[in-house]
């Protein structure tokens, strides 16, 4: 199985969160967790996009948003179902969306947590 890569952002108190939890979930050490928040961090694509957005490596293809997640879920066995039913076109749209609505009251829960 193919390692996935996920960069986060290490300055968001959210993010710190989320990924605690997702590291305690990969028990198999299946995914590569980068932080990007440093400004000498090495990136893929153009750091402020990948700070505003959540973005993943599977399969050595780049994936962002709900398919980023969908990628994640998929390398813990656990949420393991979540990211082959993520799999589905109409359900990862609907993710997607949902994403997209959660990025606009990001910046307010990232306040709340800090």
């Amino acid at each position: 199985m193919a390692k996935v890569i996920i960069w986060y952002d290490g300055a968001c108190p959210l993010c710190i969160r989320e990924i605690a939890l997702m590291r305690r979930l990969d028990a198999r050490h299946a995914i590569d967790f980068r932080d990007i928040a440093p400004a000498n961090a090495v990136c893929p694509l153009d750091r402020q996009l990948m700070l505003a957005r959540f973005h993943a490596s599977e399969d050595g293809v780049i994936l962002s948003g709900a398919a980023a997640f969908a990628a994640m879920w998929r390398a813990i066995p656990l949420l393991k179902p979540l990211g082959f039913i993520a799999r589905n076109a109409f359900v990862l749209h609907l993710l997607e969306r949902l994403y997209n609505r959660f990025l606009i009251i990001r910046p307010r829960l990232q306040k709340l947590l800090d």
